[in-house]
């Protein structure tokens, strides 16, 4: 797949899905937009929000909600007369669209699942689907000249590199699971929603900083009784939001700050890890929490990767190969519309896409 070969065939529209650990989406995307249409919104049926149930109750929870609102959607004013289904899904796939992890979504592992097929079946039209990072990829494909990595910063942390018109990826579904990198090699190291512990997901992810905050305020009850968060949160730990984290970051509250630093240090390890493994200079950041922090996101990032250098560059490179993302939420949406419009014409057993 090349980025130039995209078409823009604007009469064809596509129903689309980012089945995200916290909040599935579903919009609709005409060929070549900049933008999403009609998105809904909700939360995700899983271990975000029932994390007492079974990894194979959750699966079963998800994915049918993920078809009530597929099959909702392509009935309404919003879906009807789409070209095709895609969906991004927020965990290791392979090429032939089979999930083989779904971390943030119901936790521990369970046997490989063909929703590529199963979502064909129950919907009646072609459907492709693809990781939501790869997804999420093909927006910035066609903009992004030089090879480059794209990493959310959300529920969990997921990355994939870009590189010569593809995503790089194995057909197996291997590459591309930064988050599940292990950085903490203790025994008692903090545990990961995929059964592992000390993965860079559980310390550097969104949800990996609001229990870091809630850690560190509890620890501390003085430094966090002078911050903004013991404000909003009511001086209880335990009310500590992310958006609560974000808002007094922005703001350069110093315990939150001090809190984001420390989770910066494995993540700044993961991009020079990246960068002096294959070369890539270019590291784009999008996901919920990434973009609600903004550009002192970045910012803090550039300090601890600098820190620890990256070789051959000085700092001012250094800083300069770390941006946000478009700051929305549409990412997944926008790129599988993309994504399709390249690769459905070449269909003939519709599969999922790497």
């Amino acid at each position: 797949m090349t980025a130039t070969s995209l078409t823009t065939d604007a009469s064809r529209t596509f129903v689309v899905a980012d089945l995200g650990g916290t909040t599935l989406r579903v919009g609709r995307v005409a060929a070549g937009a900049g933008s999403a249409e009609a998105v809904r919104r909700m939360p995700t049926e899983g271990i975000g929000r029932y994390p007492g149930l079974t990894a194979r109750t959750l699966q079963d929870r998800v994915v049918d909600q993920l078809t009530r609102e597929l099959v909702s959607y392509l009935g309404s004013s919003g879906g009807e007369g789409a070209s095709a289904v895609g969906v991004s899904f927020a965990g290791p796939m392979t090429k032939d669209g089979t999930v083989l992890a779904g971390p943030t979504l119901w936790g521990s592992a369970t046997p490989p699942l063909p929703i590529t097929n199963m979502l064909t079946r129950r919907l009646g039209v072609p459907v492709v689907v693809a990781n939501d990072i790869t997804a999420a990829a093909w927006r910035y494909a066609s903009a992004e000249t030089d090879p480059f990595c794209l990493i959310t910063i959300s529920s969990g942390i997921g990355h994939k590199v870009f590189r010569n018109g593809e995503v790089l990826i194995s057909d197996a579904g291997h590459g591309g699971e930064i988050g599940h990198w292990r950085v903490d090699p203790a025994a008692d190291a903090l545990p990961c929603e995929c059964g592992g512990r000390g993965h860079l997901g559980a310390m550097a992810s969104g949800r990996g900083v609001l229990l870091a905050a809630r850690r560190a305020a509890a620890g501390d009850p003085r430094s966090f009784g002078l911050s903004a968060l013991a404000d909003t949160a009511g001086g209880d730990p335990a009310r500590i939001t992310n958006e609560d984290v974000a808002r007094a970051v922005r703001a350069d509250d110093p315990f939150a700050t001090g809190v984001l630093r420390a989770c910066m240090v494995p993540l700044a390890q993961a991009v020079n890890c990246v960068f002096t493994a294959i070369g890539v200079r270019r590291y784009l950041f999008i996901g919920g929490f990434a973009v609600a922090v903004g550009h002192r996101f970045v910012t803090l990032l550039g300090d601890e990767l600098t820190r620890l250098g990256c070789f051959g560059l000085g700092d001012e490179e250094i800083r300069a190969m770390l941006s946000l993302g478009a700051e929305d939420d549409d990412h997944c949406l926008i790129g599988m519309a993309r994504m399709l419009d390249r690769t459905l014409p070449a269909l003939v057993n519709i599969g999922g896409g790497a």
